[in-house]
């Protein structure tokens, strides 16, 4: 399988993603999109990077000489014993959506013929096989063949807990705030004496990761990745527009991917299902119609000071967005607070709700997505407004930074809170802790 090459295939990648944001009715020479193309190409070159790197390199010379137990009862250290590295975070992206997921994968293995390996090779071969398109079984199955091959082992196990994204329901007007924010799945795969799933082995290994919540009980071997992208469970999907769907499949290409393997026959439609729910609308009609409906709900309030009035929030309303610099979702929560004489919400949580929804869902970025809240919720619940939102994003893990479990926080305030100390100080203590996974 051809690697991609960034010089060849860069600009047919920068083509294809011109097209895709001309289809979402984008300006490409805008500020905030003009390099959105280049970014997108570099995130894919080092997002697939697997395919051109082969795991003899990474193990060759990786090989140490290690005195054990060879036969006879029982179990030594070193060439013989357990050995297990655990919590090595990886991340992929999904042949059937295209959208990243992350990966935590432990690796155990028993070593033979005297010898062990490096154990920092263990995560650059997992990670060889991660930086391609990927479903999760396959993955597992695909590093626990490699290092069974690499280093010849006794036996291999592999252990993935695998989050991908979930997809709301776009077609709701209100999003189900009910819903889980990630699919979550384990997945297993084991060679030589880890073959049988029943083996004692296996039990030990299990044990080891078993105060990390995993267990033979939570654990899926043979997961068929139809049942694991949230993509896979939509309704028929809708005819999407030849040119997107011709640039989709020319990114793949160029990864050196074949579009009509089976599992990628579908995902140009796919991801343009998901991608084309961000396309530029006008936001101000769909708006109006809630705006009319007002609803009257307490809302939790704290009195700051001697003032009259009492500060009021709206918490932990969700939203999911796209990043309109990498093309790559991001998701998270939003907090509002405001004043309020009678410590009434004088618009409801579901218009609120809908403010959030609608500019969550364009490209954006974080800093403009708090601003427009701010401002629209202002001429609502009057001028003074402040508005957090905390986030996680898939850029900051699938372009090579790799900071998993990062969050970004950021704030805009209109009216008292700009100048009042002890009120943002009141409402920023009442926020709930924010957990991206």
């Amino acid at each position: 399988m051809k690697a991609l090459n960034f010089n060849e295939n860069g600009v047919k990648v920068e083509d294809a993603v011109k097209v895709l944001l001309h289809g979402l009715g984008e300006d490409i020479n805008r500020e905030g999109i003009r390099k959105t193309p280049f970014r997108v190409a570099k995130a894919l070159r080092e997002a697939t990077k697997g395919y051109k790197q082969k795991v003899n390199d990474v193990v060759h010379g990786a090989l140490f000489p290690e005195a054990g137990l060879e036969s006879g009862s029982g179990q030594a250290g070193g060439a013989g014993g357990l050995v297990t590295v655990r919590d090595l975070d990886l991340f992929s992206y999904c042949e059937s959506c295209l959208l990243p997921f992350q990966v935590q994968c432990h690796v155990g293995y028993v070593p033979s013929g005297q010898r062990v390996v490096g154990l920092s090779k263990l995560s650059r071969v997992a990670d060889i096989f991660a930086k391609r398109l990927q479903a999760p079984q396959r993955l597992a199955d695909e590093i626990c063949t490699a290092l069974q091959h690499g280093i010849k082992p006794t036996g291999v196990a592999v252990v993935l807990r695998c989050l991908h994204i979930h997809f709301p329901k776009f077609e709701s007007a209100l999003p189900d705030t009910s819903h889980q924010e990630w699919v979550k799945i384990l997945v297993t795969s084991g060679s030589g004496v880890f073959e049988e799933e029943k083996a004692d082995i296996w039990t030990d290994f299990l044990r080891l990761l078993n105060f990390r919540g995993i267990s033979k009980e939570n654990s899926h071997p043979g997961v068929p990745h139809q049942s694991w992208c949230p993509s896979q469970s939509c309704n028929k999907l809708e005819q999407s527009n030849s040119a997107m769907t011709n640039a989709v499949v020319s990114i793949l290409k160029s990864l050196g991917e074949d579009p009509l393997r089976k599992e990628l026959v579908g995902t140009p439609c796919r991801f343009l299902k998901w991608l084309m729910n961000f396309r530029n609308s006008n936001l101000e009609m769909k708006l109006n119609g809630f705006l009319r409906s007002r609803i009257n709900n307490p809302s939790p309030c704290a009195k700051v000071g001697d003032t009259e009035d009492l500060i009021c929030s709206e918490l932990s309303l969700p939203f999911w967005s796209q990043c309109e610099h990498h093309l790559l979702p991001f998701q998270g929560v939003v907090h509002i607070g405001y004043f309020s004489s009678d410590g009434l919400n004088a618009v409801g949580r579901s218009v609120l709700q809908s403010v959030v929804h609608f500019y969550g869902f364009k490209l954006q970025v974080q800093e403009r997505l708090t601003r427009q809240i701010a401002e629209t919720t202002s001429s609502l619940l009057g001028e003074d407004i402040m508005v957090v939102v905390e986030a996680s994003h898939t850029c900051m893990i699938s372009r090579g930074i790799e900071k998993f479990g990062s969050s970004t926080a950021t704030i805009a305030v209109l009216g008292r809170f700009s100048s009042d100390p002890a009120a943002r100080a009141e409402f920023l203590q009442s926020l709930p802790n924010f957990c991206s996974a």
